[in-house]
């Protein structure tokens, strides 16, 4: 059996308030925690990378730990007034993972 993952994201909100939350099962990406705790995250899309409404900005110790960026995600996220050619990722493709645990990001303003 699969030991369940157990892990702590550090989310800074649009207004500059941080909340601490874990992950439930069932989550897989980023993007399903932060929506489900309702994190002004929209997912129109509902995790296709096909609409950029889940674009979150990683905190500078976290850039380098997580997985690139792929090209779809790039091109979607190149066009948003908020990108950051650093930081800026779309949460739907991040997948959760025990090495997360602690990670700490900002959702993206609003466009």
């Amino acid at each position: 059996m699969a030991e369940k993952l157990h892990i702590t994201i550090n989310v800074t909100n649009r207004e500059g308030a941080v909340t601490a939350l874990e992950n439930q099962p069932g989550q897989d990406n980023l993007m399903q925690l932060l929506y489900d705790a309702e994190q002004d995250i929209e997912a129109v899309c509902g995790g296709c990378a096909s609409c950029a409404t889940c674009h979150v900005l990683i905190d500078d110790a976290w850039v380098q730990r997580l997985p690139e960026r792929d090209d779809i995600e790039s091109m979607l996220l190149q066009y948003q007034e908020n990108f950051d050619t650093e930081k800026s990722r779309l949460s739907c493709q991040i997948k959760l993972s025990q090495d997360m645990d602690g990670l700490s990001l900002c959702i993206a303003p609003e466009e």
